[in-house]
Order: C-alpha cells, then sequence, then structure tokens
C-alpha cells in the first residue's frame, strides 16, 4: 500500500513540475484577440492534490512470552513430552482465562477439572477445579525437572502423575475432567479400561501388534 501511494504521489509531483506552454502570438490582433477571449478559456487547468504517502505502519514489537529459558535438554524433553499429552488427553483448555475456566466450572460436580496455560511468568500450566466453595485455579510449578502444585511439597516426573496421584487421593482433591469433547471416542474408553487393568508398566507384555502396542503407549494413564 505504501509503495503505490508513492508511485501516485510521484507521478502527479512530476506533472506539477512540468511547465506549461504558452501561446505564441503571431500578430497584434492575435494578441487583441486572446486578451479578449473568455476568462474561462484563459484559466489554468487546476491540478488535483496528489495524495500523501501513507505513512509505514510501525513494526510489531518482539512477542513476550512468560516461558522462561529451559534450564537443560532434560527440562525441555519433559515440557514437550507434558505438551504432547495435553494435546491428547482432551481435557487441556490452552489459553483459557481464569474467569473462563471458572464460569466453565461454576455448574459441574464437586472436583471437576481442566488444565488450562498459566498466566503467570514462572508457570507453564495451572489446574483449575470446582471445589465445594467454588472453583478455583492453582499453578503447576516446574522445578528442578518435577512437576508440584502450589504449596505441595509432593512433586513428580509427570505432570499426569500428578494429576493421577489426586484424583486417587484419599481426599479426592480430583474428580473427573472437564473434557471439550463431552462424548469420548471407543477406542480412547478401552485405552483407558486396559491401563487401568494391567497398570502403564505391563503395557509393553501385551501380545499386541506394534500399532496397538503404540496407540497404548501414547496415553498410558488412567485419567
Amino acid at each position: 500500500m505504501v509503495a503505490h501511494n508513492q508511485v501516485a504521489a510521484d507521478n502527479a509531483i512530476s506533472t506539477a513540475a512540468e511547465p506549461r506552454r504558452r501561446p505564441e502570438s503571431s500578430s497584434s490582433s492575435s494578441s487583441s484577440s486572446s486578451s479578449t477571449s473568455s476568462p474561462s478559456s484563459a484559466a489554468p487547468a487546476r491540478l488535483r492534490p496528489c495524495p500523501a504517502a501513507a505513512a509505514p505502519a510501525p513494526a510489531p514489537a518482539p512477542g513476550d512470552t512468560h516461558f522462561r529459558t529451559f534450564r537443560s535438554h532434560a527440562e525441555y524433553r519433559r515440557i514437550t513430552r507434558a505438551s504432547a499429552l495435553l494435546d491428547a488427553c482432551g481435557f487441556y483448555w490452552g489459553p483459557l482465562s481464569v474467569h473462563g475456566a471458572h464460569e466453565r466450572l461454576r455448574a459441574e460436580p464437586v472436583g471437576t477439572f481442566l488444565v488450562r496455560d498459566s498466566r503467570q511468568r514462572n508457570c507453564f500450566f495451572a489446574l483449575s477445579v470446582k471445589m465445594a466453595s467454588g472453583p478455583t485455579s492453582i499453578r503447576v510449578h516446574f522445578q528442578a525437572g518435577r512437576f508440584h502444585l502450589d504449596g505441595s511439597r509432593e512433586s513428580f516426573d509427570c505432570l499426569f502423575e500428578l494429576l493421577e496421584h489426586y484424583v486417587a487421593a484419599p481426599r479426592r482433591m480430583l474428580g473427573a475432567p472437564l473434557r471439550q469433547r463431552r462424548v469420548r471416542p471407543l477406542q480412547e474408553l478401552c485405552r483407558q479400561r486396559i491401563v487401568a487393568t494391567v497398570g502403564r508398566e505391563n503395557l509393553a507384555r501385551i501380545p499386541l501388534n506394534p500399532v496397538l502396542r503404540d496407540y497404548l503407549s501414547s496415553f498410558p494413564f488412567q485419567i
């Protein structure tokens, strides 16, 4: 858009700069006739004002992100693994705001939870859960290669091991996750039942073809 306007402006300026040719008077009669000519015929042509070139839009500032730099390649692998599992779990709501998460949980049973991106600069994820007093959100910290909830000393190698722990805990802080799709595919339900029956540490011992074994191991959790 800027280049187009600049070309138009240059053309207009060059037209304005071109000198107008004056008529030559061949005789006094022609000069007298030209002096008595109507003003409308002698008036110079009006030039349209050239359009001003559009100012270039300011360059956008570099995007600010709350994700901190990884301290090691092992931390990078652990977070990317957690992100891949979150994409497959069905109850990861991405950049959902605190207000949006609490609104979705307000009418759900106590214990219903979801995982979303944290808005805090030192945190990757947050856990939003419906408590007896109403929805609340808890930061999930990642320190020294392990995950733990804000205010808790219990830490885990995997984010989903943390979730399974609080689902199975005697106090049952977590119940059922709030999935974006309420009706789950049959193959996901079968995988969850198999993992619950044999345990994820025994999945490799099941006599299955490699495709089915890979599917079971792609999400070896009971949530």
